[in-house]
This record gives C-alpha cells, structure tokens and sequence, in this order.
C-alpha cells in the first residue's frame, strides 16, 4: 500500500466514525425524548396544508418536519415529505429501484402520488436537501382505517450498517402517531424480521392492503413473506 492509499484509507475512516457519532446522538436523543411529538403537535395543521403558504411558514415547517433535535446536536441529516421536496423524486427513484428494479413511470407515479394523508412517501436526507439515502413510504389499508402499512423500507447501500433503517423508522412511527393520528402499523418481509423484531414489531396474520387475499397478484403468493404490525 502506498503512503497515498493509506492517507485515503485514514480519512475514510474518520468520514466514517464521524457519521456514526452523528447517528448515535440523534438516535440518543431520540430514545430519550421518545416522541416528535413536542415538535409536531404545533405544526400538524401547518403541514396539512402545505401549498398556499408564505415562505416564513415554510421554512418553519421544514424545520420541525427535518427533526429539529438532529440539527440541533449538529447532524447533517433530515427526513421530509417527498411531496414537499419534488426535486428529490429522481433519485429516490434511482434509490428504490436500485433494489427492487421497476420502470422508472411506474415508479415516479407512486411518488408523485405521496400526500398530506395516505399515501405517503418520506426521505431520510442530506447535504442540505441534496441527497436521498433512504425512503419508506407509507400506504393506507381498507379495512383498517386507523392503520397504514409500511413499505419499500430501504437505505442506500452505501449507508448501511449505521443505523439510517432504524432512524428512518423512529420518525415513521411517529409522524404516524402525531400526524396522521394512526394506532397500529402493520408491514411485510422476507428477511429481515430479525431487524424489525428488535424495534418492536410482532408477527401476525397476513393483511391485504387492497381487500380479500384472494385479490392480491399470483406473483406474490408464493413469497415467503411474515407479516408484522406495531402498536403505536
């Protein structure tokens, strides 16, 4: 190795000691505090009416909307409605499909669809806005009106490890509870249950979003998938 190599290899390193610092005191803060509530409860009617604002409430809202808390402790990262920020759709597109390849309209549209209500699609960020690293989007159930299910849960592979899935998670849960006033979350997969058991989710029976079981794609029948909800 040349002395060039190892120069970079220590300032990768401390790049990375420094990010995991930073993750560690937001999700700190956040296990201490326990809920955004404190943050959001003044703003809920703010956010729901996003368009028509005057650009001093918007910035008030970006605030609480980016986790104050996070930016306090001096932490780059922010997680958002998408539909508040459209110009992040692009590469939270390129983010999603870069593990579950779909074409790119398909995709967009589910995006586009995001809302004050359900659905929903929210983005862990950085670099003021400019980067995306992760996304869940959270989608309503018929038959459970006080209930959503949490999908296309995914961190940008090269942030994994550091705990953007259970930050981005954290928030999700509560923007359900302080937000959209929901009681239970429920979501599906394949592998990693071991994650989501140790931040709270139980199995349970199989839901379908769009009604009966017999409804749901042929293609997904044959997935080995777990079901698992939280009570929030």
């Amino acid at each position: 190795m040349t002395s060039f190599d190892s120069e970079v290899a220590v300032k990768t390193v401390k790049v990375q000691e420094e990010i995991c610092n930073c993750i560690s005191v937001a999700i700190q803060y956040f296990e201490k505090v326990h809920t955004i509530g404190a943050f959001l409860s003044p703003c809920c009617a703010l956010h729901r009416g996003g368009s028509g604002i005057t650009q001093e409430e918007r910035n008030n809202r970006d605030i609480i909307m980016g986790l104050p808390p996070f930016n306090v402790s001096g932490s780059p990262f922010n997680v958002v409605p998408i539909h508040h920020y459209p110009e992040l759709m692009k590469a939270t597109c390129a983010l999603i499909n870069a593990e579950w390849p779909r074409s790119e309209t398909a995709r967009m549209r589910s995006l586009e669809a995001s809302c004050d209500t359900l659905p929903c699609s929210l983005v862990l960020t950085t670099e003021g806005f400019n980067r995306v690293i992760a996304h869940c989007k959270l989608s309503p159930i018929q038959a459970k009106k006080k209930a959503c299910f949490i999908e296309s849960v995914v961190v940008d592979k090269s942030f994994r490890g550091q705990g953007f899935g259970k930050l981005i998670m954290k928030f999700a849960e509560d923007y359900c509870r302080v937000v959209l006033d929901l009681k239970v979350i429920y979501l599906s997969t394949i592998d990693q249950d071991g994650f989501y058991e140790r931040i709270g989710y139980t199995l349970c029976p199989p839901i379908s979003l769009y009604g009966p079981r017999h409804c749901e794609l042929p293609s997904l029948k044959t997935v080995n998938k777990k079901y698992m909800k939280k009570e929030l």
